[in-house]
């Protein structure tokens, strides 16, 4: 009985933070740190109404100064209100046009100066692409990243996408791996405690001096580090559960 409960708090809180979260970036539209208090408006009650346990080693990303790419790994629907507590400060996302036709959401997504971008047009997308090298360089901002492209409903780390390392090595700046375990596996939202979610922020690969031609060497060792990391998260979040 809890599940269908949890769904209809969860949709409730969904409208109520998006509408909040507008109404932030209405008085304050394309402010660069909007995302990041949206994020909050969306991930702290969530972890209650979801009955999630988590912990969270955060000070590598919430405390690096700017600008980064940050790379974090995609597992369900319910990123949103997991990985919100991870935002740090100055930071927008890249994410599909198709975003902007969610009501609210969408609204809210466009006002917090976050980036749209329509894969499916080549040019379209290499004028993003320009953007937000721009915003890397010049404007004291960090780029956040689901690089695998799609949600893994936690089947394991897909391989990484091209173009949050392309914009790194073209801004100069360090790309931060974020990883959480794959918390989906045994999620049961019709438990009072649902599951368990362990994130951490690992150190941040430099890109300094680095040209294109070494890319897939740094997709390699950005995908190994964090496969090796979600697991080791794997483990953590099984001993504490076994523990709860």
């Amino acid at each position: 009985m809890l599940l269908p409960l949890r769904m209809l708090l969860l949709c409730v809180h969904f409208v109520l933070a998006s509408l909040l979260g507008l109404l932030v970036s209405i008085c304050r539209p394309f402010n660069p740190d909007n995302s990041r208090i949206a994020a909050r408006f969306y991930a702290v009650p969530a972890q209650y109404i979801l009955g999630l346990r988590m912990r969270l080693e955060l000070d590598g990303v919430l405390k690096h100064q700017r600008p980064a790419v940050i790379v974090a790994n995609h597992l369900s629907n319910y990123d949103l209100f997991v990985f919100g507590h991870a935002v740090p400060p100055r930071t927008v996302t890249l994410g599909k046009t198709s975003l902007k036709w969610i009501p609210f959401f969408g609204q809210l997504y466009w006002l917090a100066g976050n980036v749209l971008i329509d894969r499916g047009n080549a040019i379209q997308a290499k004028k993003a692409m320009l953007t937000t090298t721009d915003t890397l360089q010049h404007k004291d901002m960090s780029i956040w990243v689901f690089a695998e492209g799609t949600r893994g409903h936690g089947k394991g780390l897909a391989p990484l996408k091209k173009g949050a390392f392309q914009m790194a090595i073209n801004a100069g700046v360090p790309i931060i791996p974020l990883c959480a375990n794959n918390y989906v596996r045994g999620m049961n939202l019709n438990r009072w405690r649902s599951g368990t979610v362990v994130m951490r922020a690992l150190a941040p690969i430099p890109t300094a001096g680095m040209t294109l031609d070494d890319m897939p060497e740094l997709m390699a060792k950005c995908h190994a580090q964090m496969k090796a990391c979600i697991d080791e998260l794997d483990r953590e979040a099984g001993t504490l559960a076994s523990k709860a």
